[in-house]
């Protein structure tokens, strides 16, 4: 079993061709969610669900919810989920906002992927939030950022944005370069 700590190494998880939040962005972005053990979190456009195992690693006593539209990537997070035992992950078929009205109400809600639809999801997640809930918002856009800033600001909510770069060593020969990722905007907020 893994000994828990925020940022699980990326190559201890199944990947394939799905986008994935990588390991320092990811211990980032689950830092700012504020997790407690008994939380109910949904992990929107949950990708390869790297998000949700470590949700439902740190919340053993609560349930997380991976919500995916593709169906190569609900397999990865499957497969994620079993490889780390996280058996209070459910995989959820679907698109937000739509698939969102049959789960439970979550204390936390994480938003990875959007599809373009980032006001009408955050609709529907400030209607079923818990009160004192966090939203975290990963966008590699810009146009993400003002959307969900737009939507927010505009309830009178405040936003924190931070933007991460990340650049990891690779040797070159007998160099060490550092090798950039690409910039991630995280967006969060406490309803």
């Amino acid at each position: 079993m893994w000994e828990y700590a925020f940022g699980i190494p990326d190559g201890l998880f199944i990947k394939g061709d799905v986008p994935m939040t990588k390991e320092e962005v990811r211990a980032i972005s689950l830092s700012k969610l504020r997790l407690k053990k008994d939380f109910t979190v949904w992990d929107i456009g949950a990708g390869t669900g790297a998000v949700s195992v470590e949700a439902a690693l740190y919340c053993k006593e609560g349930r997380v919810y991976a919500v995916e539209k593709d169906e190569k990537a609900l397999k990865l997070i499957r497969q994620n989920a079993g490889a780390f035992g996280t058996l209070n992950l459910t995989a959820v078929p679907g698109e937000a906002p739509e698939v969102l009205i049959d789960l439970p109400d979550p204390d936390r809600v994480f938003i990875g992927g959007s599809g373009g639809k980032i006001a009408e999801i955050l609709t529907v997640v400030m209607q079923r939030l818990k009160a004192g809930g966090v939203i975290v918002i990963n966008a590699v856009t810009m146009e993400t950022v003002h959307r969900a800033q737009e939507f927010l600001y505009a309830g009178g909510y405040e936003v924190e944005t931070i933007l991460v770069n990340v650049a990891r060593s690779v040797r070159v020969g007998g160099s060490t370069l550092m090798q950039a990722r690409n910039p991630v905007f995280i967006l969060s907020v406490k309803a």
